[in-house]
């Protein structure tokens, strides 16, 4: 039975890191005139009220997006971000969080497509009704995103993005998560392949970033963004990553300028820091 809610997190540090990324990766998408895909395998409820009781109870927007609302000093790339999340609150009050299904969604052009999914019973009528007319281009399915990657890959543009982003709820999504990429390279080398990892005292956590460098990929950039400090009892997410294979060619520089700001503005106690590590095997 699964039980994760992304409703009590949205619009916390690992949403900001994980959607700079995503929206700076649509742009550089965006800079061709061909078609592209986007899939995203945990799509979500679609966009989230800050107001409600699910938000409300944890608050943890507010030492996410909620330290990035309002400010004129942020970096280029953050400021890019901040202005599609601003789009979701035309009044200019943070209401509402826009998950990457919306966030995607607003990137596409009339050649573009996106293909959801999700399992959660409770997540699917409000991630339909998110895209309720929305036609062809925009697909829900109500399903396991790891089993149904396999089918779309490659996607006839040969152009396209998956986000792979579980909850990481049970230790099985570590191993789906190297084999969905293992898969989706054997099938759409070319393509843009976007993991959200967390930061976590357990052993599988721990291992999955290594493990992820591992597999056949020519180009990596792994980023990671801590913002608290460790618990003695081991529990709690101190941050979370992003594995990114084939990334734009500019992504690195944009995060490069991003993270220093990140880890001093969204930092508890001081504990802000990030990495970010890359590699680029050259062809024969």
């Amino acid at each position: 039975m699964l039980s994760y809610r992304h409703g009590f997190h949205a619009g916390n540090h690992a949403d900001v890191l994980k959607h700079l990324v995503l929206v700076s990766t649509l742009a550089h998408l965006n800079r061709k005139e061909g078609a592209y895909w986007v899939v995203d395998t945990h799509a979500g409820a679609g966009q989230y009220d800050l107001r409600g009781p699910q938000a409300e109870k944890l608050g943890e927007f507010r030492d996410g997006i909620g330290r990035l609302w309002g400010r004129d000093d942020l970096p280029a790339p953050l400021a890019d971000y901040l202005a599609q999340v601003l789009a979701a609150n035309p009044d200019g009050r943070l209401a509402r969080y826009p998950g990457s299904p919306w966030l995607a969604a607003r990137a596409l052009r009339a050649q573009d497509r996106l293909r959801l999914f999700e399992l959660h019973s409770s997540e699917v009528p409000a991630l339909q009704a998110c895209f309720r007319g929305a036609g062809r281009q925009v697909k829900v399915t109500a399903g396991d995103g790891f089993t149904g990657l396999k089918a779309l890959l490659p996607p006839p543009s040969r152009r396209g993005l998956v986000l792979i982003d579980p909850s990481y709820e049970t230790r099985a999504d570590y191993g789906a998560v190297l084999q969905a990429l293992k898969d989706g390279l054997a099938r759409f080398a070319t393509g843009i392949f976007a993991v959200w990892y967390p930061l976590l005292a357990r052993t599988e956590a721990r291992d999955l970033p290594g493990r992820l460098r591992h597999l056949p990929a020519r180009r990596w950039l792994d980023v990671s963004l801590s913002v608290a400090p460790p618990r003695g009892d081991g529990l709690g997410m101190q941050g979370s990553g992003m594995f990114i294979v084939n990334p734009p060619w500019t992504l690195e520089a944009e995060l490069r300028q991003c993270l220093p700001f990140l880890a001093a503005t969204l930092g508890q106690e001081g504990a802000g820091r990030f990495s970010l590590d890359s590699r680029e095997e050259k062809g024969e």
